[in-house]
């Protein structure tokens, strides 16, 4: 535990207090009390228009899951992903899956694509793994057993190519490593998962049912993975891994491509008008997803501020002050908050550079 923490206590002081996260109004509420209510909770990479819940069945809640319940989904997952049933363990959130990986192997020198989700440093580090950070899958030493990739990554939306992906899972796998690709904002894009492309017993995909979908709240993820670890990990998650009412919800969800589509569209329309309403208020595009907005401002610390005093919450960086991330607005009056916010205290932007290309 202490060599893994020396590794990483330098990069945002990974282990130093709380993790950081959005969601979870208390604090900023506590912080301005005088803020104009509803407040506009941006701070997350969640689609602000959810799939539809329907109709239940009330045996969903009544009655624990069964495998064909579970095998609904996974199978329609599996066509959603690109991938094969074979492939798809179902869990209680991708959370849930990034806290069980490091325990189902032993000491691993492990390399993290840095910055990314801070939980992966947390939880490799937490089981005693030697965690080391990279700029590039270039820069990855060759002693390093397991690889962590966001795709597209959060914060800043990039997106590795399938060829340095390839390269590092052979790498890997002939030290009988894994290669962990986060893609828990990959269903905004059309493409495959990286596991449904690569095909290898080293290559293991995070997804994550309640982002695009809009669902957070239902707790369901899913690792796409092959092997013993498959095995491995289905054991460690025991039986009825998810409830009954979100298996429902997500085999419909998952085969409705026609919703699937015009969603993809919409945030992408989203994306845009915040995009130009960011460069109005003078903040530099960094990245991101058509699911959140990667910003950079000199006085970022500042306009986190005057949203927040506004009501408008968005999502800081303790080790990347110039930096916020904003999700989609929800309602054409949530825009129009936001607009006034950032337009009345619009601050000069830090010299631009070319942003983060988003394309797969």
């Amino acid at each position: 535990m202490q060599t893994a923490e020396r590794h990483i206590s330098w990069r945002q002081g990974l282990l130093d207090g709380p993790a950081e996260h959005g969601g979870d109004l208390a604090a900023i509420r506590a912080a301005h009390p005088h803020a104009p209510q509803p407040w506009i909770d941006l701070s997350t990479g969640i689609n602000p228009w959810p799939y539809p819940l329907g109709q239940i069945p009330r045996a969903a809640w009544q009655v624990l899951p069964g495998s064909a319940d579970l095998e609904r989904v996974r199978v329609a997952a599996a066509a959603h992903y690109g991938a094969e049933p074979g492939q798809v363990v179902l869990a209680p959130g991708s959370q849930a899956i990034i806290q069980w990986l490091p325990r189902l192997r032993g000491r691993s020198r492990v390399a993290i694509l840095a910055p990314t989700y801070d939980e992966h440093a947390r939880s490799w580090a937490a089981c005693g793994h030697q965690v080391t950070f990279a700029g590039s899958l270039e820069r990855i030493g060759r002693d390093i057993d397991v690889v962590i990739v966001g795709r597209p990554n959060n914060p800043d939306g990039g997106v590795a190519s399938f060829s340095a992906l390839a390269e590092t899972a052979t790498r890997v796998g002939r030290r009988s490593g894994w290669l962990i690709v986060d893609e828990a904002f990959a269903d905004v894009m059309e493409a495959p998962s990286v596991a449904a492309v690569l095909r290898s017993e080293a290559v293991i995909s995070l997804r994550s049912f309640g982002k695009f979908f809009g669902l957070a709240g239902g707790r369901l993820g899913a690792a796409l993975l092959g092997g013993a670890v498959r095995d491995d990990l289905e054991r460690a998650l025991g039986p009825w891994p998810v409830a009954g009412p979100v298996l429902d919800v997500a085999a419909r969800a998952f085969a409705d491509e026609t919703w699937i589509a015009r969603t993809r569209e919409r945030l992408e329309k989203a994306a845009a008008r915040l995009d130009r309403l960011a460069l109005r208020a003078r903040l530099r595009l960094v990245g991101g997803t058509t699911l959140f907005r990667l910003y950079e401002s000199a006085r970022a610390p500042q306009l986190f501020d005057t949203l927040a005093a506004a009501g408008v919450y968005v999502r800081r960086f303790a080790g990347r002050p110039t930096w916020l991330r904003l999700g989609l607005p929800p309602t054409a009056e949530a825009e129009r908050r936001l607009s006034r916010a950032l337009l009345e205290r619009g601050e000069p932007a830090v010299q631009a550079k070319e942003p983060v290309d988003l394309a797969p």
